[in-house]
């Protein structure tokens, strides 16, 4: 398996002291208790009911003196057997890895006689799309880790049914520079076009940190679907530090799907791409 692993952004979760599981396996609705108030990505007004009727979600949450946890997934990500192991696997690791941080963040905030702050890890991943061929699941992720402000990142992944196989979108395509040579342009016209959607003056091509267009290749890439079976939708999230400093926040940047992007796609999955042009 092939699969990056980025960090974004989410809500904070009130559930003190307690780690609740939601089921990855395929039960009755009526075994399955979620509670969906302040669930990132749930809509205002969510509710236990609506919860109930997504049995095959996973939500795991944990919030004590030591750590907030959150780590969510949808049904169409858990129905599959291989996607969900991967997922609960990653869910496993990202909070051991943030309980041994923040004990050892606790220890020497005791030794130094100051505060400690909670560390937290708050990841949801989403369905981007849901073709007959792909699975496609982006993430936001949102982590505190002492210090003056947390961090949003990103995260995506990919379910090829035909290979039954965990893909990253890159691995679509014949390689980095032929996807970044084939979006270059319309990326880098909407990073500007986002900045002055901000009111921030794009830096120009020399000088400052980040005067240039960074490798689309580089960001989290999410490929969505208009009508459900082709790829026909791109957007590269960027996170904070990537073009512009903290202040500036994220950036989720659509491009086009054109003819030149197809053309560097590998000839496996050329048919599963679809420009404006051709609809």
């Amino acid at each position: 398996m092939m699969i990056a692993t980025p960090w974004r952004h989410a809500v904070p979760l009130l559930v003190g002291g307690l780690l609740l599981v939601g089921c990855s396996k395929e039960v009755p609705a009526s075994s399955e208790k979620l509670v969906t108030a302040n669930v990132p990505g749930a809509p205002p007004g969510a509710d236990a009911d609506a919860a109930a009727k997504d049995a095959r979600s996973s939500d795991v949450r944990q919030k004590d003196d030591l750590i907030e946890f959150s780590y969510a997934y949808p049904r169409e990500a858990a129905r599959i057997p291989e996607v969900a192991a991967w997922l609960d696997n990653d869910r496993a690791t990202k909070r051991d890895a943030l309980v041994a941080a923040a004990k050892g963040d606790k220890a020497a905030a005791e030794r130094g006689g100051f505060p400690y702050r909670t560390n937290s890890h708050l990841q949801t991943w989403k369905v981007v799309t849901d073709t007959p061929r792909f699975l496609s699941l982006s993430a936001d992720i949102a982590t505190y880790a002492g210090g003056a402000h947390g961090m949003t990142s990103f995260d995506t992944l990919i379910w090829d049914r035909n290979h039954r196989k965990l893909l990253k979108p890159l691995d679509l395509f014949v390689g980095g520079e032929a996807f970044d040579a084939a979006i270059r342009e319309p990326f880098c016209t909407g990073i500007k076009r986002a900045k002055a959607a901000k009111g921030i003056v794009a830096e120009g091509t020399s000088g400052g940190p980040f005067a240039k267009c960074p490798p689309a290749s580089a960001q989290t890439i999410w490929l969505g679907s208009s009508d459900g079976r082709h790829l026909d939708r791109l957007t590269i999230a960027i996170a904070p530090y990537e073009i512009g400093p903290f202040a500036e926040g994220s950036y989720k940047i659509n491009v086009p799907v054109d003819g030149a992007l197809s053309q560097a796609a590998k000839a496996e999955f050329a048919r599963d791409f679809r420009s404006a042009s051709q609809k």
